[in-house]
């Protein structure tokens, strides 16, 4: 049966952080690392992207879960960068040899006439691997310096009719230049709905938004920051008189979700901080929904009251007991009308099941159980009980020294109750059924994308981390996101994903900076649109993509005070990596990197996203395509 997770047992009294090994709040540090926590640090060359380590790189025993704040060097066990020489771009194919101009003999000027009918047309240019790989458009390659006859030559035929270049049509999938950006009608037309939040310089890190989500119908969305308070905006009805106002999502609740907590047998400090929310499916007039911090989950009721009663024989109007001498007749209680009140109550609170820190949460198509995350177990409780759950994954290695990789996040299947995916720190994701075994440590599929040994280096496998998985809403495909990219996976074909779309390429350059300000650690989420055509995930300097999957077009858009004017179409945002640049560019070197688009959220039936840009909460709608198509 299945083996009940309570109690570990396992005598390990330490904590295991979701990204780093720290040693303030427990660690999980061998001997061997233990001095590189030391409060002196030794200057250590700086790992940079551009120069990959030739060759496969040694492993790292532990390179799933992040080291501390040091520089490389500071870590004997961790790979060290070796640089290698720059080499230049491999160049594209020489031109082939013409003919010589023959000599040159006196001949007589022609008429206008007789030279329009002799001037031989301009040949069409030579496509080369080289262009279409890059992208760059065949008809603005610059001719060859050399001047050639024309006569020496054959006249090349009218160029055929169709699209510019051929060669663009011929290349594989994972091999084609990316679209160029549609016009905004094509990618529609993006305002912004509302703005939540204060225009503080200095924002409160208790203020800092940590999760978002929409109910199931679309008309509450929830929203959770590191202060533990859970808000809940509630979508106004359309009005005759405010035509505007459809779409807007007013404040209808507030309360304080967890509190910060202190584990005094370990030594262990408790963040109050929300890391995720979850809505479970309407079965009455009251809504649920589960909130969870690093440790303990919480089922909360959420109810509205806007009727009182009145006329009690045994109370008085202050709700005090009456002496029943006084008391000669009796009246029937009645309910009178009075200001709508919404009551959140906490109805379950599901505690002690975790030794490490939770990252997901995902309630059941069937209604009854949902699953917990951390970072090397799943649990599977039931709503209803709250003393015991059972554990059905356990990744942990008899000795921690054997650890490689670390569970990211886990969801189940919209619609097969059985079947659930769980992402790892190594790009890897497991798909697994519960009706094969009670433990599903021995997975069904196993969805791995094969590395390039060329491309292998010092950051490789901590970019390659998966972040985030999301079942699509027909349960066909998963999305996942990971550093640099999304990726979009069959659940028939286990061998690469389908799609694979770039989300900020141009930070590759940038990846030794990134490693040093930590933010190549960070968790990006993803989205799916309604109809599973359109997914969502975000970016720096609070830039948020968006990949349409039909036209295979994508956009880049700014979540900003300065930049988002009520009810004005977003222009699309472009980073410029090098060369010329236009107006609205902004280049790489200038992106604020402490301004991140990490949550995100889509409306599960109309183009409306929530974005969650620091302590704020930007809610923008499509107008021209406001239902999905």
């Amino acid at each position: 049966g299945r083996r009940p997770s309570r109690g570990d047992g396992d005598g390990w009294q330490r904590r295991l952080p979701r990204d780093r090994w720290v040693g303030q709040k427990g660690t999980l540090l061998s001997a061997a690392t233990a001095p590189a926590l030391a409060p002196t640090r030794r200057p250590a060359p700086s790992p940079c992207a551009s120069h990959p380590v030739p060759g496969p790189a040694p492993r790292d025993p532990r390179p799933a879960i992040r080291a501390s704040r040091s520089s490389p060097s500071a870590h004997p066990g961790r790979p060290q960068p070796h640089p290698a020489p720059r080499t230049r771009a491999p160049g594209g194919a020489s031109w082939a040899r013409l003919p010589a101009r023959p000599p040159a003999r006196p001949r007589r000027e022609p008429s206008p006439e007789e030279a329009e009918e002799e001037r031989p047309p301009r040949p069409a240019p030579r496509s080369r691997p080289e262009d279409a790989r890059r992208g760059r458009s065949l008809r603005s390659r610059p001719w060859p310096s050399s001047r050639v006859s024309l006569a020496a030559r054959p006249r090349p035929p009218p160029p055929a009719p169709g699209p510019r270049s051929r060669a663009l049509a011929v290349l594989p999938a994972d091999r084609a230049p990316a679209a160029p950006a549609a016009p905004a009608a094509d990618q529609g037309s993006w305002c912004l709905c509302q703005l939540n939040g204060a225009a503080d310089l200095e924002v409160s890190e208790a203020d800092i938004i940590s999760t978002v989500e929409f109910n199931h119908t679309g008309e509450l969305l929830a929203t959770g920051d590191k202060g533990g308070r859970v808000v809940i905006f509630q979508r106004e009805p359309e009005s005759k008189n405010a035509p505007h106002s459809q779409g807007e999502y007013d404040v209808y609740s507030t309360f304080q979700s967890h509190e910060p907590e202190f584990d005094y047998l370990k030594s262990l400090e408790i963040e109050e901080k929300i890391n995720k929310i979850k809505w479970l499916p309407q079965q009455n007039a009251a809504h649920s929904l589960l909130s969870t911090n690093d440790k303990t989950i919480k089922l909360w009721k959420i109810t509205e009251r806007d009727k009182r009663p009145e006329g009690y024989n045994l109370k008085d109007e202050e709700g005090k007991l009456k002496d029943l001498s006084t008391v000669t007749s009796l009246q029937v209680p009645v309910l009178k009308p009075m200001d709508l009140m919404v009551e959140v109550s906490p109805r379950r609170i599901f505690a002690n099941g975790h030794t490490y820190h939770i990252n997901s949460i995902s309630v059941n198509s069937d209604c009854e159980t949902y699953m917990s995350a951390d970072d090397l177990r799943i649990n599977l409780w039931h709503l209803a009980i709250t003393d015991r759950s059972f554990n059905i994954v356990d990744i942990k290695p008899a000795n921690m020294e054997d650890l490689t990789e670390v569970i990211t996040a886990s969801e189940f299947h919209p619609h097969h109750c059985n079947l659930f995916v769980y992402s790892s720190s190594k790009g890897s994701l497991r798909l697994c059924d519960m009706r094969a075994a009670a433990l599903c440590d021995k997975h069904s599929k196993l969805f791995e994308e094969p590395e390039d040994p060329s491309n292998r280096s010092f950051f490789s496998e901590i970019i390659s981390s998966v972040s985030d998985v999301k079942f699509s809403h027909s349960g066909r495909y998963m999305l996942t996101r990971d550093y640099l990219t999304v990726k979009v996976w069959d659940l028939n074909m286990e061998a690469r994903p389908i799609e694979t779309y770039q989300v900020h390429d141009y930070l590759r350059s940038k990846l030794c900076s990134l490693y040093e300000n930590d933010c190549i650690f960070d968790k990006f989420e993803c989205a799916w649109n309604g109809s599973d055509s359109v997914i969502m995930t975000g970016a720096y300097n609070n830039f948020f993509r968006m990949f349409d999957r039909n036209t295979k077009r994508d956009v880049t858009l700014e979540a900003s005070r300065e930049s988002s004017k009520p009810r004005a179409v977003l222009k699309p945002r472009r980073v410029c990596v090098g060369g010329k640049r236009r107006r609205d560019d902004i280049s790489v070197d200038s992106l604020d990197f402490t301004k991140k688009i990490l949550h995100t959220a889509w409306h599960p039936a109309e183009n409306i996203i929530a974005i969650a840009a620091t302590n704020n909460l930007y809610i923008f709608q499509d107008k021209v395509n406001s239902d999905m198509h």
